[in-house]
């Protein structure tokens, strides 16, 4: 047997969920070939009668799990980034003039970058709220950070290096108070953590396919609790009211713009009712325990910096003393299959806080990463820093 033949049978053990989720339900890949099998069947663009309505089947879905209606609010994107550039660019566009927005040094790049961008445009004024020593970024903290002028807040619900969880519900209230419109990026909390929309005051949630909804890459949306707050910044053709030249105004037509991504759909459709069939409840008490079990292990070994210690989500994010975290990376990919990722992970103002800027080693997990998973690889990395502190003690 070659060396090659033997790293492609050696078994990994896959810790990059918060990236994209593997494996999929069994039912998401079967949804996504039955959707290819058949027919597309999209309302305005065939007159054929058989197949799935694939779009509103992932939108009921979605408003099942996220606890709040009407179906037709729930809007289909590329992914999470595309949505939070339609919904920053869509509400300027609705609301003219001076307008200073607030976001936080939690945030991924894709918040960042879309707010920075139209900051150095000289379209917006632009704040960062810093978060604590725990990773959280506290009501207190946004309210310093308010203006007169503040209309636009855009913040993760939950921190994708930290596994942090903000308290939407504290903020989004203050906020409104305030008369600031509430855009929630929940790419790391959609399917991992109770989500309720009908009690949270959140103007748009934003969510992604292809993470803890279980659906595959090329999909994503957001909930929007009133259109008319937002205008239609991509515009196209719908299959409805096809002799009007402008956009039409109706829900869901008035953001989506083009053919949907069909598999795409069938697959979060899928994803979601294995959510639903599960429980995010038990989702997340899973995820917790086995969190727990990875940090206690990481704990021991001195040389081991957890930067989060309670994470809310299934995340750990860790440093090696004396190795350089793509080293410690490649190491466990090669040498026990461990995937993990390493870096900044899109979001650098999270590691100019907690490391310097340098980076960390991020393990994520899901509902299918199992006991014996989190056991091999907890001992895997004690076994990398053990190694590398001797390394650093030699003469």
């Amino acid at each position: 047997m070659t060396a090659k033949s033997m790293r492609e049978e050696k078994p990994i053990i896959y810790l990059n969920n918060a990236a994209t989720t593997w494996p999929k339900p069994p039912a998401v890949v079967a949804a996504t070939a039955a959707s290819l099998a058949r027919p597309v069947f999209g309302s305005g663009r065939t007159a054929g009668t058989e197949g799935e309505d694939y779009p509103m089947l992932a939108r009921e879905a979605l408003a099942r799990l996220f606890h709040a209606g009407p179906a037709e609010h729930y809007i289909f994107t590329l992914n999470a980034t595309d949505s939070l550039n339609l919904l920053i660019r869509g509400f300027l566009a609705a609301h003219p003039g001076p307008c200073h927005v607030l976001t936080t040094a939690l945030d991924h790049n894709a918040v960042q970058r879309p707010l920075h961008e139209l900051e150095r445009e000289g379209r917006i004024s632009l704040a960062v709220v810093p978060f604590d020593e725990d990773g959280h970024v506290s009501p207190a903290a946004v309210e310093e950070a308010l203006r007169p002028e503040t209309r636009l807040m855009v913040l993760a619900h939950g921190s994708n290096v930290l596994g942090t969880v903000l308290d939407i519900k504290a903020i989004g209230a203050l906020l409104h108070d305030r008369g600031v419109y509430v855009v929630v990026d929940g790419a790391q909390t959609a399917g991992h953590i109770p989500v309720d929309l009908g009690a949270l005051p959140v103007d748009a949630y934003v969510f992604t396919g292809h993470k803890g909804l279980f659906g595959i890459a090329g999909t994503g949306g957001f909930y929007i609790r009133d259109p008319d707050e937002v205008a239609p910044v991509r515009v196209g053709g719908t299959g409805t009211d096809s002799s009007s030249l402008v956009q039409p105004r109706e829900m869901p037509e008035k953001f989506e713009a083009g053919t949907p991504n069909y598999p795409g759909l069938a697959a979060l459709a899928a994803g979601v009712e294995f959510i639903l069939s599960v429980g995010v409840d038990a989702i997340a008490e899973k995820a917790e325990r086995k969190t727990a079990y990875i940090i206690g292990e990481l704990e021991k070994e001195p040389n081991i910096v957890v930067h989060t210690r309670r994470p809310a989500l299934p995340i750990v994010s860790f440093s090696i003393t004396g190795m350089d975290d793509d080293d410690v990376g490649f190491v466990l990919a090669r040498a026990y299959g461990v995937v993990t990722r390493t870096g900044l992970h899109c979001a650098p103002l999270v590691h100019r806080a907690i490391d310097g800027g340098k980076g960390s080693v991020r393990l994520s997990l899901s509902w299918f990463t199992t006991d014996e998973e989190c056991r091999t690889a907890a001992a895997a990395i004690r076994e990398v820093a053990r190694h590398a502190c001797r390394q650093v003690g030699s003469p």
